[in-house]
């Protein structure tokens, strides 16, 4: 019998004080079995980084949503659709294989990839010269002591203040805060 995602409900204030949006967003995300609260919550960090080209991208009109995961490879872990259709933005979380990126920078306007864990280095030094034809990709290094502390704030029900300055972001609740300064690669 296969086993079932686990739901998790979050509500989501953001205050990116960079580029100006100001918004609450009412998330839900299906973290598979074979998820880690650590990954699940770099996808929801990486949604609170990149939430302002709802407004800067689509003017307000398009959707801000997780894909559906580890369960189907060929979907995004966050995406940014515009009323069209258009996938505007897809965003990966993790190490990723350069093909299914290069798949991806032929369906979307821009693909960004967030990558953490104690391997990214390794998995960075092995894929970079892969990558430098992808204009339309960037990588970002999010330090593991920082995305590790991100699992502690993992709840079946969140209630989150993301808070981006200088290009950080500081992800807040009951349970503590956590300070991320992500790093661009590409």
């Amino acid at each position: 019998m296969a086993l079932k995602s686990t739901i998790f409900k979050a509500h989501l204030a953001i205050a990116d004080i960079d580029h100006g949006y100001y918004a609450d967003h009412q998330l839900t995300l299906a973290r598979h079995p074979s998820e880690t609260d650590e990954r699940m919550m770099v996808r929801l960090a990486a949604l609170a980084l990149q939430a302002h080209e709802l407004h800067d991208t689509c003017g307000g009109d398009g959707q801000l949503a997780f894909g559906a995961g580890l369960s189907d490879p060929d979907d995004p872990d966050v995406s940014l659709t515009d009323f069209t259709g258009r996938k505007r933005l897809w965003i990966e979380v993790g190490q990723p294989e350069d093909k299914p990126l290069a798949k991806a920078a032929s369906r979307a306007d821009a693909v960004l990839v967030y990558a953490f864990h104690h391997a990214a280095e390794v998995w960075w030094r092995g894929i970079e010269s892969k990558l430098t034809r992808l204009d339309r990709l960037q990588v970002w290094r999010i330090p593991a002591e920082q995305s590790q502390a991100l699992a502690q704030l993992a709840e079946r029900s969140m209630q989150l203040q993301a808070t981006v300055q200088d290009g950080a972001l500081t992800l807040s609740s009951a349970l503590g805060s956590v300070h991320l300064e992500p790093l661009r690669w590409k």
